[in-house]
């Protein structure tokens, strides 16, 4: 599972790292929504709140699918102008003017992804123009409740009335608690902005996706960027650019904008406390695949106290020695297990720091 971006006949001049202000507003009010997804968040999350003006707390209830459940293009319109290259605005209001340029189709599609009732990779009608996805969109924006489909009713109804909605929203937000926030983060983003630039320019762009994340990979022969991900999506540069954008509120979020038509961009965590090298999604599955089984639940008791040969795990569980060597060969290959040799004997040990990785690593690949 995955996300692919083509990027063939990319230029290296045509990829950008840029912070946007609107996009980390948008992950600011994820935050806020889902304070457990971000641990490290906690006092920010509970000093915001406590000052939090009750009517925009309540407006920020009355449209938090577009952070909480997704996280909306609308929050990087930039990626959705015409000629697939343009960048970031360096405030708060030069993104909302590129907002502005979406068509009223884009700017609908994108709020109402939270409904899953429009495609996203691929070209399709639009809600506005075709009858039985309007209604499918506010068939799925009830199942959610009636302030989504509130939300769903007027925003397919009047567009204009939705983009002023949002605009004053976002205005607001950042005038009651993100400005301050932005005024300090915008440094860190900045430095590890031009940090990237100067690897894309020294070593290429493999090595700064690596710096990116080790989930993000370039497959130079084949043409394309792939991003370990809990989901399938694709996505092309196609003659347009390719954009980087960091974030200091976003982990354990690596975000892929891959729709279509759309610039292709990445929003990736800096200064987050992700391991260097986490698991792939096809490795954490193997992991907790190979935990469910009770026999190995039961050697990994064991194997967690001391090392153990394959003999001696056994006599222990009342099996025989090539059923034991099976199930170790799982644990082993989940990279679990380790295994050394001590004269004729081999033994094997459980790797208490990965195990003990194993929550941490879960959350991070869900939410990834």
């Amino acid at each position: 599972m995955s996300v692919r971006i083509d990027i063939a006949g990319l230029r290296p001049e045509s990829v950008a790292v840029v912070p946007s202000p609107l996009a980390e507003l948008g992950m600011a009010l994820h935050a806020l929504a889902e304070p457990g997804h971000h641990p490290g968040l906690q006092a920010w999350v509970t000093g915001v709140t406590a000052r939090l003006d009750p009517h925009l707390a309540d407006r920020m209830c009355e449209a938090d699918f577009l952070w909480r459940t997704t996280f909306s293009d609308l929050f990087m319109p930039f990626a959705g102008v015409a000629g697939r290259s343009t960048l970031p605005g360096a405030c708060i209001a030069e993104d909302l003017d590129l907002l502005d340029k979406l068509t009223d189709e884009q700017f609908v599609d994108a709020a109402l992804e939270f409904t899953c009732a429009l495609p996203y990779c691929s070209h399709g009608p639009s809600a506005l123009s075709d009858g039985a996805l309007h209604r499918r969109a506010l068939e799925l924006a009830a199942s959610r409740g009636p302030r989504q489909v509130r939300f769903a009713e007027r925003l397919l109804s009047d567009p204009p009335r939705i983009r002023a909605w949002f605009r004053q929203f976002v205005a607001d937000c950042d005038e009651a608690f993100f400005a301050d926030t932005w005024s300090r983060l915008r440094h860190q983003l900045a430095a590890d902005a031009r940090h990237k630039t100067d690897l894309l320019r020294r070593k290429g762009l493999a090595e700064a996706l690596t710096a990116v994340s080790p989930a993000v990979t370039l497959d130079e022969a084949a043409g394309h960027i792939t991003v370990d991900k809990l989901g399938n999506g694709h996505s092309a540069t196609a003659g347009g650019g390719l954009l980087l954008v960091p974030t200091s509120l976003g982990w354990p979020h690596l975000s892929v904008l891959h729709r279509y038509g759309w610039q292709p961009a990445l929003h990736y965590p800096v200064g987050s406390p992700e391991l260097a090298s986490p698991p792939s999604v096809e490795q954490l599955t193997l992991r907790l695949t190979a935990l469910s089984h009770p026999v190995r639940m039961r050697l990994c008791r064991h194997l967690a106290r001391s090392a153990y040969t394959t003999s001696e795990l056994a006599q222990v569980h009342g099996m025989t020695a090539p059923e034991i060597s099976r199930h170790l060969s799982v644990l082993k290959k989940a990279g679990l297990v380790t295994t050394r040799r001590r004269g004729r004997y081999v033994l094997h040990q459980l790797d208490v720091t990965v195990v003990a990785r194993l929550g941490s690593d879960f959350l991070e690949g869900i939410l990834r």
